[in-house]
Parts: C-alpha cells; structure tokens; sequence
C-alpha cells in the first residue's frame, strides 16, 4: 500500500505517572504533583498539568521544581503500578493493530490502515481507543491522526490533555507553518540557538529557507531536515523490540560514605531489577552497576552472568563484587547515586524444583516474596540486611 495512504496513530499519556498517582489517590485531584525520588537532590519524573503551570518539568531538579511551586507534593515512583497500567493500555492498542511501536510505558505509534475496513475511519479508531483506555484504566490520553509518525506525534501534542488531533496533507500549511521549530525531532537546545541567529523560529520558516543558510547548521541532512519542516516521512512503524534492559537507580539525600551502607542499598537495587525481570519473564546475561559521586563524576561497571538469572542473590552477590572492585581504586569515596541493572536479556528457564543445581533459577525466596508482595504490596515484606 502506497505510503501517502497510511493512517498511523500516535498515542500519548497524559502526565502519565502523576495521573496515575492522582487516580489513586483522590486527595491529589487538583493538587500541584510530581513524581519523583524523595531526595531534594534528585530530579523530577513526571508532572501534573497543575504543577506545569508552575513551569515544572520532567527531568528539572527537584530543588529548582520546589522553588518554583512551595506547596508542591512529591510522591515516591511506583513502577510497578505504572507498569500495570501500561499493560492495559498497550493490550487495548493490540485489540485493533498488531503494528504497536512502543516508544515508553506510555507511548506508542500505531498503524492502522489495514484496521480501517474492520473498525473505520482512523479518527474514529482514536477515539475508540481513547474511550477504552478511559474505562479499562481511568486515564486519559492524546492522540493524533496522520498519514506519518511525524506529523501524528506533532499532532498529539497540540490539544492536551485528553486532546484528539487529525493533521491530514491538505491542512499541513496551516497546522504545521505556525509552529516553533523546535517541534521537530532532532532539533535540540544549540540547535535552536543557530536557527535563531539566522532568523528561524517557525517550521515555515525553516521550510522556505535557503540551502546556503541551512547546511552550515544540518550539514548532510539539510534536505531531510526540509522534507520533515514539510511533514513528510516515510518511516514505517515498527512492532517493539524486547526491552533491552532492566535497572533501578536512586539519588541519595546524605552522600553513602561506608561500605556497609553502600552494600544495603545495593542490595535494595538488585531486589527490585530482579523483580522486574521475573515479572517480564526474563534473565539477565550480565550485570551492571551505576555509581555517581558527590563531585558528580560518574561510573559504569559491568560483568557477565552465567548462567544469565534472575536470582536476587546472584545478581547482588555480583553488583557488590563490581562495587567494591570500584571501591579498591576509589578509597574513601562519598556516593551520590546508586544503579543497578541486568541486560543481554533471555526468556528466563522455568525453575526444576528436583534439580540439586538451582542456582541459576529463581529462588524459593524469591518466588514467595512475589506472592506476597502482588497479594499485599510492595511494601509488605522485605529482607532484614536492607533495614537501616
């Protein structure tokens, strides 16, 4: 089918995190929120369209967010349940196309062309979806209709929250000539900054403008940077790929300056990566650790896993041998950031409960402290060397 006749739908979340933290928890309606690590020193995950009225964004210290907002609520990440939701949602985009791209837990590009004789016109599709995501999961996402990813994501963005955009080629003049450059993916901070020196500030703009004025800045891609300020791409949505990695990471309050303090967090880290990846169904082939120090340097180590597990145990044993190999070259350091993560994923082996070897299975422990935790939280249960 000739590109010009796709429909490609692109969904996206609104505030993801923070509705999700605001649907469950009726007293945060209405309220300023972010999610985000409880520490002043880290950064901000997701905000509310209450708190980004205060100019808050995702990624933005949580120091330079409390400034801006005084009576802002901070609520602790809880990917476990923004994890559920995501399956829900996703499910509800396979219900009407197995052409799902995922770009994160709440967001994705959809090709529907060939769903339009089953379910009609893509507009109608969108709002399909958005009604279903709104009964399975109590959330509201954009969307925006195009013939290409570019424009369909483009299109997302300009009627939030809950907004339903159709940009089609006939309007594209109108819709897309007004809009900053920066709308354009690849176009970043320094970029603009050219861009505004020469008198660039609209897609029109950078439409009309002159080769000689564009290659200083794109260079080799300058007629690929016009084509997309035209709305055109052909990229075709592509299925998602197997998650790559899996890792949990956090930012301290008070710098960690003892080895016994370290190895409990360490331990806190490797527990929920190992959890993670049993819940996807996955072993880690090798493990990796993050380390940041008090003068913001920052540090990766890593090893492989063999036999590649899942097990809280090996993976810890594993993230403290890098660690304190760290340590040996890195006396008396203060740390400020801790990760740990498992990747060079694989399809986990179901466990044989009368091999004598379980080493590269799934603990007993393992095994009961995820039934515990899905029947009564993540909070319910937990190892005793993790306690303060």
């Amino acid at each position: 089918m000739p590109v010009s006749t796709r429909s490609i739908l692109h969904v996206d979340m609104d505030a993801f995190y923070a509705s999700v933290e605001q649907r469950d928890n009726p007293d945060l309606v209405g309220k300023p929120v972010v999610v985000g690590g409880g520490s002043n020193r880290g950064v901000v995950a997701a905000a509310s369209y209450e708190a980004r009225k205060f100019g808050i964004r995702s990624a933005m210290p949580m120091a330079e967010a409390i400034r801006r907002c005084d009576h802002l609520v901070r609520v602790k990440p809880r990917m476990s349940h923004y994890v559920d939701a995501s399956q829900q949602i996703f499910a509800v985009f396979n219900e009407f196309t197995p052409l799902v791209e995922g770009l994160s837990l709440d967001e994705a590009f959809l090709d529907v062309t060939a769903s339009v004789k089953l379910f009609g016109p893509a507009a109608e599709i969108a709002a399909r979806i958005k009604q279903r995501i709104k009964t399975e999961t109590r959330l509201t996402a954009s969307v925006g209709v195009a013939e290409n990813k570019l424009v369909a994501k483009i299109a997302s963005d300009l009627d939030k929250p809950d907004g339903l955009t159709v940009v089609m080629p006939e309007v594209y003049r109108d819709r897309l000539d007004p809009l900053p450059v920066r709308v354009l993916p690849g176009i970043g901070r320094e970029t603009l900054k050219r861009l505004d020196r020469i008198g660039i500030a609209t897609v029109r703009d950078l439409r009309l403008a002159h080769d000689r004025d564009l290659e200083p800045i794109f260079g080799r891609y300058t007629q690929r940077t016009r084509e997309r300020a035209a709305g055109i791409d052909h990229r075709p949505v592509v299925p998602s790929r197997d998650e790559k990695s899996i890792s949990a990471e956090e930012t301290y309050d008070q710098d960690l300056s003892k080895p016994a303090e370290m190895d409990r967090e360490l331990l806190r880290l490797a527990e929920r990566t190992a959890t993670r990846l049993r819940k996807s169904g996955l072993a880690a082939g090798t493990v990796q650790i993050k380390i940041r120090r008090a003068d913001f340097a920052t540090f990766t180590r890593q090893q492989s896993l063999k036999p590649p597990s899942n097990n809280t145990d090996r993976i810890c044993r594993l993230a403290r041998e890098l660690l304190h190999s760290w340590l040996a070259t890195n006396p008396d350091a203060r740390i400020r950031l801790l990760g740990v993560g498992g990747s060079k994923l694989a399809p986990a082996e179901q466990a044989d409960l009368f091999s004598c070897d379980l080493a590269h299975d799934t603990s007993v422990i393992d095994v009961t402290v995820d039934e515990i935790r899905e029947k009564f939280g993540s909070r319910s249960v937990g190892r005793a060397k993790t306690l303060d």
